[in-house]
């Protein structure tokens, strides 16, 4: 962000003739004395803080924020060693918080076999023999992120679809939400799995031919972890690799957090990026695993916890998703056939007893870990509030305790309407993926019929009952831009351009405050990010378009000019942090 000799001259110039003719600035908010690093001048600067006008420039000291207010006001701040850059009128806003991700995943699929937009069978098909041919011989096909909802014909996938173009090599391509895969025979050999055995593991399901009992392939949520153990683990350093690319890529998009959903052998590549100074975006972190108790120490306990890496807290499973009929509901699916063996979805085997749930939760609580639950389903919502109800009845004399606590439901998908009104009853967090709805809605109804896709993705709901929602992606489920998300949380057009449950429509602000302001409370962290104020992290993004000006339908499109974290510019990117 090196300032232009011509540019330079000028202000040098003008700051000489404002002082001899007796001019003197307004006061800038921030120090005034401080002189700045870096500074951004003529832009439209959404902040972020509440009440607060449009401002036109900042100034930034090594990684924080010293002022925010007019071009006048940050000129004082400005010396010839400070950088400056000429945003031209761009908008720029705080840096995006993705509030749930999974970044090594993503990663790991920029490298390999992603079907997310193959429009049929036989695209499919076809792209699977082709990443079978390149591989080495003992190598697996991996990847996936399939959906068929969407094809012309959208009959689920099966094992003899791929077996004659897999030859001997296993097979393991999960669906677009995580919680189904198809694997191929080989694959199902080397787990032991056939029509004899072994029975559904507990909130799990081997899928099956109704007739004969022989597998079709399909393995749903816990039944997934019988073939995923055989996959040759990833060695740590394809793991940071991954991560290299996955931040790479999440910078691109104005992403400069992510509240990341981790797999315990994550925590080590985070580590080893940060002692490396390989970090361009902050992550906080929540452990994925199904024995809370046994992990208190890992989170307590990791060796790093500053502003840019931290783990935070736990991550735990309700049910499945919608899309593989595994989310838990409370009566069954409108197109749950006569042979669904599960026709209201699954319950998790962590979430079921519920008392041992809920005491596992109340130990996680009073230990002060914070608690991110995946529930997707509306009984597994009300199910998840109820358990979180509990939890605010054990301290009832602790109203300090009660406003620190910052509980999460991840997803909250599909709601029952008198469940709406209490997430802010019980400060509980709707960590929500707006581009989710763009994607479900184009076949949501047919599993949930038309009055319960009412309250699906109840976004307008939620804020009018003054419930905190913040918002994420779920990448590499679906893409990590969010202005995709923006773009369906405010239009409901759904990717095959229907609008879809329009009354849960949120204004343009409202959806860019879920990205940034909510985002940073959902992790803790507004007092240091989220908004665009003298103290903060310089974490900034200049964007291509102004979405709050520009017709929402164009959202989508928006770029990201530069984006930068604490001070340094990530996208594009520069040498160093």
């Amino acid at each position: 962000m090196s300032i232009k000799p011509s540019l330079q001259k000028i202000i040098l110039t003008a700051g000489v003739c404002w002082l001899l003719l007796g001019w003197r600035p307004g006061p800038a908010r921030g120090d005034q004395n401080m002189t700045a690093d870096a500074a951004i001048i003529n832009a439209k600067i959404w902040s972020g803080a509440r009440d607060a006008r449009e401002a036109e420039a900042l100034a930034i000291r090594g990684e924080r924020i010293v002022a925010v207010g007019a071009n006048a006001d940050i000129r004082p701040h400005i010396a010839e060693r400070t950088r400056v850059f000429d945003a031209n009128g761009a908008r720029v806003i705080p840096g995006i918080t993705d509030t749930h991700i999974h970044i090594i995943s993503g990663g790991m699929l920029l490298s390999q076999l992603d079907l997310r937009q193959v429009p049929d069978r036989n695209a499919f098909v076809a792209a699977i023999a082709e990443r079978a041919k390149s591989l080495a011989p003992d190598a697996w096909v991996l990847g996936g992120r399939w959906s068929v909802e969407s094809w012309p014909d959208a009959a689920p996938p099966h094992r003899n679809w791929i077996d004659a173009v897999t030859a001997d090599r296993p097979v393991y391509l999960s669906r677009m939400d995580g919680h189904e895969a198809l694997v191929n025979s080989v694959a199902l050999r080397l787990a032991g799995i056939d029509r004899c055995g072994p029975p559904d593991p507990e909130g799990g399901e081997i899928e099956r031919a109704p007739k004969t009992g022989e597998p079709t392939g399909i393995l749903k949520d816990a039944a997934m972890d019988l073939v995923a153990p055989r996959i040759p683990p990833a060695t740590e350093d394809e793991l940071l690799k991954a991560l290299v690319a996955a931040m790479r890529e999440c910078n691109r998009w104005g992403i400069t957090a992510v509240q990341d959903m981790s797999e315990p052998e994550h925590l080590p590549v985070y580590a080893r990026a940060h002692d490396r100074g390989l970090l361009t975006l902050r992550i906080h972190s929540f452990l994925s695993v199904s024995d809370w108790d046994a992990n208190f120490g890992v989170v307590r306990n990791y060796p790093v916890r500053d502003d840019w890496l931290t783990v935070a807290g736990f991550k735990g499973y309700m049910d499945g998703s919608l899309g593989s009929r595994t989310a838990y509901m409370r009566a069954p699916f409108d197109d749950a056939g006569p042979d669904a063996r599960h026709p209201r979805g699954l319950l998790m085997a962590m979430a079921d007893p519920p008392e041992a749930f809920a005491a596992m939760i109340a130990r996680a609580d009073a230990a002060g870990i914070q608690l991110a639950v995946h529930a997707i389903g509306d009984e597994a919502n009300h199910l998840l509030l109820n358990h979180y109800a509990a939890l605010a009845r054990m301290e009832p004399a602790a109203p300090e305790r009660r406003s620190a606590r910052r509980n999460r439901v991840e997803h909250a998908q599909h709601l029952l309407p008198e469940d709406i009104r209490r997430f802010a009853e019980l400060n509980v967090i709707a960590a929500m993926q707006p581009l989710h709805k763009a994607d479900d809605g184009r076949w949501a109804e047919r599993a949930l019929g038309k009055k319960r896709a009412q309250t699906t993705y109840a976004f307008r709901s939620l804020l009018d009952s003054g419930a905190k929602v913040a918002f994420g992606s779920d990448w590499p489920v679906v893409s990590n831009n969010p202005f995709f998300g923006m773009a369906a949380a405010v239009t409901s057009r759904t990717e095959d351009g229907k609008t879809w449950v329009p009354e849960q429509s949120i204004t343009v602000e409202e959806a860019l405050t879920a990205y940034t302001v909510t985002a940073a409370y959902a992790g803790m962290n507004e007092n240091v990010r989220g908004t665009l104020e003298p103290g903060k992290l310089a974490d900034i993004v200049v964007l291509s378009q102004d979405i709050l000006t520009i017709p929402p339908e164009r959202i989508g499109e928006t770029m990201v000019i530069r984006t930068i974290v604490g001070g340094k510019h990530v996208w594009p990117q520069e040498l160093g942090r």
